[in-house]
């Protein structure tokens, strides 16, 4: 099974169509906010976490996010 940071980075470059790089923020990497945030939600739907807004916001990289979904997963 693949690992989350994977999972993730696969997402990411599939969803956004850019390469992933977990300590680029998505600004950095060319993405809107609003990719941003369609983005976050796939991700928190895929691994069935829920993301609030608020949390969301604090999220300044890929890894951040990555970190998040690893310590709120089942």
């Amino acid at each position: 099974m693949a690992s989350s940071e994977d999972r993730v980075k696969q997402m990411f470059e599939e969803n956004l169509g850019r390469p992933a790089s977990p300590d680029v923020s998505a600004a950095d990497s060319g993405v809107s906010s609003l990719d941003a945030v369609a983005f976050i939600k796939a991700v928190g739907e895929a691994f069935n976490v829920s993301i609030p807004p608020e949390d969301a916001a604090k999220f300044a990289t890929l890894r951040d996010l990555i970190n998040y979904v690893d310590s709120h997963a089942g």
